[in-house]
Formats: structure tokens, sequence, C-alpha cells
């Protein structure tokens, strides 16, 4: 996936958008999808950026003290996300935000992080080789397509969530 900053050339409306390489966002621009969330005008080109390098898969993250691998999910946001190019987020677009975060977070209360191994959980239960549960974790967009060909639910969380290691 490539993501993109992109203006709005009639309104200067900043937004991003994520696109699977740059001759699909060449492509759903000619055909007038890509338009402005915010004054839907089709008239939209990358904006200029800084490059994002990510970080090498040898590189290891910081960490801090071990934390406890049930540790509780994230706590719903505590306010109003910064504005977005000068267009603040409108106030029942965060409540929306903030009663999706809590249904979420209550959710995981009673699910477990597998982190990585969450395709290898989800097909273990469904194939009766171990107990079930209600778990969560992390799944490449390829593990995902192939659980759901052998008929296993899954679904991407609406909010990211932090790996109980990597919580504070």
């Amino acid at each position: 996936m490539i993501v993109y900053d992109l203006e709005c050339q009639d309104g200067q409306h900043r937004f991003e958008g994520w696109f699977k390489s740059s001759d699909d966002f060449a492509n759903q621009r000619q055909r007038g999808l890509v338009t402005c969330p915010y004054c839907a005008s089709a008239n939209v080109d990358k904006a200029v950026q800084a490059p994002r390098l990510a970080r090498k898969g040898n590189q290891l993250p910081e960490t801090g003290s071990a934390q406890s691998k049930h540790a509780a999910p994230p706590a719903p946001f505590p306010g109003p996300p910064a504005p977005v190019a000068n267009a603040p987020l409108p106030p029942q677009a965060f409540e929306m935000i903030q009663a999706l975060a809590k249904m979420q977070a209550e959710a995981l209360k009673s699910s477990r992080f597998v982190g990585d191994k969450f395709a290898d959980n989800a097909r273990a239960m469904h194939y009766g080789e171990r107990e079930a549960e209600v778990i969560h974790g992390q799944a490449t967009v390829t593990e995902a397509k192939e659980l759901l060909e052998e008929g296993i639910g899954v679904m991407p969380l609406p909010l990211p969530v932090v790996p109980p290691e990597q919580a504070n």
C-alpha cells in the first residue's frame, strides 16, 4: 500500500489516500474516483510531502519495562484530534469515534491478544484443534484472505490496538 498526501485544488483541502500502487492512484484519479472528502471536488492531486521511511526489518523497536501480556486495552481518546489542514473534526464525528473506541475497548476486555499468531490460533480453533475463545492479534492481508477462503470469520478492528508489550 502507498499512502499519499492529497490536496483538493479547488478548496485547498488536504487529506490522505491509500492506494495499491501509483498506477492505481492515476487510474482512479482519471476515472474521477478520487474526490475531496470536504467539498467532493474531483480536482485532486498529490500534495508535496516528505518521504515516509519505514524502520528496517532487522531493527528492533525501543522497549521499555516489561508489560503484562494481558494488559488492559487502550483507553478511549482523551480529547479531539488536532485539526487537519485547518479543518477541525466536527464534534459529531469526534463523539462517534469516541463511542466506537469505548465499544472496542469493552469488546477487547474479553479477548486475548495473540500477536502475530492470530491466523494459526484462528485456524486451530476453527478445526477443533483447541478450545474456542475470543482472540485478537495481527495478520497480514494474505493471511486474512486465506482465513476467509477457509470459512473462518475474521475482521479488522476499526481502531488501532497497541500490543500489550508496547503499552505504557
